[in-house]
Order: C-alpha cells, then structure tokens, then sequence
C-alpha cells in the first residue's frame, strides 16, 4: 500500500511529502488523516524542532480530489470526517514551514498557509480557483488572506480565481521566500536547519501561539499576556543556556519540547 504521505528527519528536521504524485497530490481524506496523524507525532517526537511539509512531482497540493467533489455533488460521499480541523497544523507547537514545490489550488492553498512560513518555487502555479468551481472561500482562507495581503488583493485572487506564480504570491505576502524550483527544498532545509539549531523549542512554541492567538486580541491584550509569558521564560533553562551560548559565543544546546 503506498504510504500517502512520506516522512524523513535529518537534523531535528522532519519533512512531510504529500505522495500522490499521479494526482499532483490532490487531497484525500486518508491522506489528510495521514498527514495530521504524523504532525501529531511529531510534536510528541523530542528529536523533531521544525516541520516541513512539500509535495511529491509537480505539485504541492492541487486542492481536493475530483472523485471527492463528485461524491460529494451527488450525494454518494460517506465519509466519516476527521475531528481535526483543517487549522491544526497552527496548534502544532513547532514551526511548520510549507515548501510549495508546484501547483497550489484551492485547499492545497489552505494547507499551505496554514503552515508557520511559506517558501515558494518562483514558477509555481498558485489559485484559490474556489470561485470558479461554483464554491466558497473555504476553511478559513477568507480569515487568513486579508491578514496577510491585504483586503484588495484577498478580494481579487477570491473572486477570480486567477492561477498567479510563486513569485507573485511572495510580491503579496503569502510566502516568506520565493526562489528557483531547483534550489527550493535546498533553501528551505537550510532555513530549518537553522531553526532547529539556533532557536529555543520552548520559545518558538510560545511565539508561535502568540502570533496566532494574537491575532484576535487587542494590543493592550496582547502586551499584557507577553509581560506573563515573559516572566515565565525567565525560569526555563532555555533562557540560562540562551545567555550563556551568546557569552561563550557556541551554538546554544536547547532541551527539546
């Protein structure tokens, strides 16, 4: 049985591969389970700091399966649905960084941004392609794209459907980086190398719902959590060995999660 999403880790960094090549990884709901089963795991894992997730040939995630959306137009579709919201890689208490190799449509885009940090192929082919499939801004993206390029360009890639390249989506904002196909999943591993090396678990774990959950409050909400959070830091080892790597100028030796 082919395993539908691929997992290595190599340097406390674990990389996830949507495998369904043939499909350009369309979406399943075994492959769904699969994938949130392993993101699970992983933050169970001490030895994995930071997630990658791609895709397998030519694609990232071109959105759901076709066979999907047919059971589902007439009536045939049965079932049983995973209680994990689409959302659950942000509650994931480790980075998440989405590595967009190919074609990213519809809830492949959702997936996408739902991770952490998005890096891009320059010539990948990027849509939300839900309006012209006669649906909706699914699973959130109406809450996520304005955040992140605003309302103008959230509206246009909603309402036309338009197929834009990796380049663009960087130039809007929905990907940290955009770089040559050839060098993307290089680039990427380097950048979470980096993470697991140099960042504090414990830290990236708070930031991390800080940045998510702070979304929704207000400024004034937000700097009062950060004064507890902080004082809270102050007692973890994380912060001893964090100081003390910078004045004896090493690479710091943080404890896992």
């Amino acid at each position: 049985m082919v395993d539908l999403v691929l997992s290595s880790i190599e340097r406390g960094v674990l990389t996830l591969t949507f495998n369904r090549p043939d499909r350009l990884n369309a979406w399943t709901d075994d492959m769904g389970r699969r994938y949130f089963d392993q993101l699970a795991e992983a933050e169970k894992d001490p030895g994995v700091r930071v997630i990658v997730v791609t895709g397998a040939g030519r694609g990232f995630c071109a959105g759901a399966d076709f066979q999907t959306l047919a059971a589902l137009q007439d009536g045939s579709y049965s079932a049983e649905p995973d209680s994990r919201p689409t959302t659950f890689p942000t509650t994931i208490r480790k980075p998440v960084i989405a590595a967009v190799n190919g074609a990213c449509a519809g809830l492949g885009m959702v997936h996408a941004l739902v991770c952490d940090l998005v890096f891009t192929a320059d010539e990948a082919k990027w849509t939300t392609a839900f309006a012209r499939r006669g649906l909706i801004a699914e699973y959130g993206l109406s809450w996520i794209l304005p955040r992140l390029a605003g309302q103008a360009a959230a509206m246009d890639l909603l309402l036309s459907g338009r197929t834009f390249t990796g380049a663009e989506a960087r130039e809007l904002g929905l990907a940290n980086r955009s770089v040559p196909g050839e060098s993307l999943m290089e680039e990427t591993l380097a950048y979470a190398r980096e993470l697991a090396t140099h960042s504090s678990p414990a830290s990236m774990a708070v930031i991390k719902r800080q940045v998510w959950g702070d979304w929704q409050q207000s400024l004034e909400s937000s700097e009062s959590a950060a004064v507890r959070l902080m004082v809270d830091s102050f007692s973890r080892p994380d912060f001893v060995e964090g100081v003390a790597s910078f004045v004896e100028r090493r690479a710091p030796g943080f404890p896992p999660l």
